[in-house]
């Protein structure tokens, strides 16, 4: 069984969505609207509480923010 992350939130995946969309002057409202998320959902990713996410929603974030996947997910390895 893998080590349990000792992250509070369960997971050493970060998520940048708050850089990157200011990056490129857009919303979280906006970006969800293009995507075809609700907003809460966005919410839930932006926040770092997701648990997983699609690939296909994956994609369609990053054509709207025109970035990689790897600019959106960061890997915090274990500081202990």
């Amino acid at each position: 069984m893998p080590p349990v992350p000792s992250d509070p939130s369960g997971t050493r995946i970060a998520v940048r969505l708050d850089e990157l969309l200011q990056a490129r002057g857009m919303t979280l409202t906006e970006l969800a609207d293009r995507v075809g998320l609700t907003l809460a959902n966005m919410s839930i990713l932006k926040t770092g509480k997701a648990k997983a996410i699609r690939f296909s929603t994956l994609e369609a974030i990053c054509g709207e923010l025109e970035c990689q996947p790897g600019d959106l997910l960061r890997y915090r390895p274990n500081e202990a």
